[in-house]
């Protein structure tokens, strides 16, 4: 132990050059073993695992249904399978797509598992309730199974009102497994405002947060406000089917059009749940990888909860042609168009940031570099389906399909890889196999183009969305867009198989190979149980490059009243 006024850091993690998995299954996390130690875990790193494991699942599967769906569409006429089979495909692609990977991967991975180490605490605030977070996920997700062997549901993943209500198939079973995960992203909100709010250390204030933490803080917001919307809508639904109240079938007194209403009122939102915290991986990634310090910090951070607080004042952009008043479409697209005003200051406070800047292109990066090109059609694209006279032409065609993917794949999709990659050497203590890693991510951002491009075109020349179907004049398109998605699956494939071998035969990373300031990194890796031996005292910021990395190193020092806290070594 070291005395007073010394200047020691915690000593690096000894292991050999290759790490056996032997190693990771007794030492990772915590010392307990077997699998009833990890069903019933409070360490938010070990659920943050469970989360990654579970989503990756529902992930591969969703996107072997879409392998399917463009397989089908290869030919204007039956290739594989039969129409109300292919209706039941793009329902489950979406359903589980967003509800079971998009909305929670960010914040139940990468949110669960480095949240409290940037904050510099032991754990989240409620450590049950981020278990029980889990097992209502995985509740949803059997039960969404279970749809699967129980007739299908061909609603599309919006569930609109009067065919929801009185359509055959499992309707019910899926909307009330989608009720039951809109609790998980409740729970997960609650426990993050109350973690950030209530167990930062000592020193660390609301300008020295990491900026992945305040985009977690507005995604919070948006899961408790949005999240009870969508779960009183499904219920209504359910309500409707069982009981036959009439609340949106017209045959019964009801109206469609306020589905439409209360759907996206949260669903809008949730795009931003989806998105905001990938924004929060990008000022990660961006400034570690540029060796420098974050330009426009209190810009980045209250654009996040600018987002947050627009993205509930949109939903009607969704319904131009629903007959709405003229005035409330004129006021929505206005609304729309001024989203884009944070959104734009995160991207030119990125780009500066990178201005000037120690480059080093790393797959992290590589991963937000894509971000920035896709994300960027996606969003411009927006503005163009936000223009109410293009949009009534636009509106249920392939154009919106390519803008929403470009937005979700190309934005939050790219951002979560490159925050998986950043973060996975201190995740596991091993490093990913740096020359597969460069050729998926090409992989993946040339299938991606491939294969949602041509479908703006698609869209812009009338082709209507889900269609099982079409005119002969688009086969062109849609065998690109087929070649392209085999393409983007092989890269994600590859994702999985290089990250999964790195566990095995991956070489030890250390605790801190991107050289960062950030907290998180000054730990060792795989990061201890309780992530720190004492409190840390926080001295500089996350972002602070210009200064030197001696002064990161993490020392031991006693307080007054006896008890010791780990301190960051200081200038002097």
């Amino acid at each position: 132990m070291a005395d007073v006024g010394e200047k020691p850091s915690f000593k690096t993690l000894q292991v050999k050059r290759y790490i056996p998995v032997e190693y990771l299954k007794d030492n990772y996390l915590n010392a307990e073993k077997g699998i009833w130690s990890w069903l019933n875990t409070r360490d938010h790193k070990r659920i943050g695992v469970l989360f990654l494991i579970s989503i990756t699942i529902f992930f591969l599967f969703a996107g072997l249904v879409a392998l399917l769906i463009r397989a089908e569409l290869w030919t204007p006429v039956k290739t594989i399978v039969e129409a109300d089979i292919y209706n039941q495909l793009f329902t489950v692609h979406g359903t589980i797509m967003i509800f079971l990977f998009l909305v929670p991967s960010v914040p139940t991975v990468l949110g669960n598992f480095f949240l409290p180490i940037q904050l510099g605490a032991k754990d989240v605030a409620f450590p049950r309730l981020n278990l029980a977070s889990w097992y209502l996920l995985m509740t949803g997700a059997l039960l969404s199974i279970y749809v699967l062997f129980a007739g299908g549901i061909d609603t599309g993943w919006t569930f609109y009102t009067p065919y929801s209500s009185s359509t055959g198939g499992a309707v019910t079973a899926m909307t009330f497994g989608v009720f039951i995960i809109g609790f998980s992203s409740i729970f997960t909100g609650v426990n993050f405002i109350t973690t950030i709010h209530k167990m930062r250390a000592p020193g660390l204030t609301w300008s020295k947060l990491p900026l992945f933490c305040w985009a977690l803080y507005a995604t919070s917001i948006l899961q408790i406000l949005a999240t009870p919307v969508l779960a009183i809508t499904i219920a209504l639904v359910g309500m409707e089917r069982i009981l036959g109240i009439g609340i949106f079938d017209p045959a019964l007194g009801g109206d469609p059009v306020l589905y439409q209403h209360f759907f996206w009122f949260y669903s809008h939102p949730a795009v931003y749940i989806m998105i905001v915290p990938g924004f929060g991986i990008v000022s990660e990634v961006v400034s570690t990888f540029s060796k420098k310090t974050i330009f426009g910090y209190w810009a980045i951070a209250l654009s996040s909860l600018a987002i947050a607080f627009i993205s509930f004042l949109v939903w009607g952009h969704h319904m131009f042609t629903s007959g709405q008043a003229s005035l409330a479409s004129t006021i929505f697209s206005f609304l729309t168009f001024l989203v884009g005003i944070p959104t734009g200051i995160k991207m030119f406070n990125w780009l500066a940031t990178m201005h000037k800047g120690s480059i080093k292109l790393d797959t992290p990066l590589l991963y937000i570099l894509g971000f920035f090109f896709l994300f960027t059609v996606g969003g411009l694209t927006g503005i163009v389906l936000a223009t109410i006279a293009l949009d009534i032409h636009l509106h249920d065609t392939y154009y919106v399909v390519a803008h929403f993917h470009f937005v979700m794949v190309g934005g939050m999709v790219m951002a979560f890889l490159g925050g998986l990659h950043y973060w996975w050497p201190k995740m596991f203590g091993v490093m990913y196999n740096e020359t597969l890693a460069k050729i998926a991510c090409f992989l993946i951002f040339v299938g991606f183009n491939v294969t949602f491009l041509p479908q703006f075109v698609m869209g812009a020349q009338g082709m209507p969305r889900r269609y099982y179907n079409y005119v002969e004049q688009f086969t062109a398109y849609h065998q690109v867009s087929t070649v392209g998605s085999f393409i983007l699956g092989i890269g994600f494939l590859m994702v999985v198989y290089y990250l999964i071998r790195s566990i095995y035969k991956g070489k030890n990373a250390g605790a801190n190979p991107w050289g960062s300031r950030a907290l998180e990194w000054q730990i060792p890796s795989p990061a201890p149980p309780h992530n720190f031996e004492y409190t840390p005292v926080i001295v500089h910021g996350p972002y602070d490059y210009h200064k030197p990395m001696e002064d990161f190193q993490l020392g031991l020092a006693k307080t007054t009243n006896g008890e010791k806290t780990a301190e960051p070594v200081s200038e002097e």
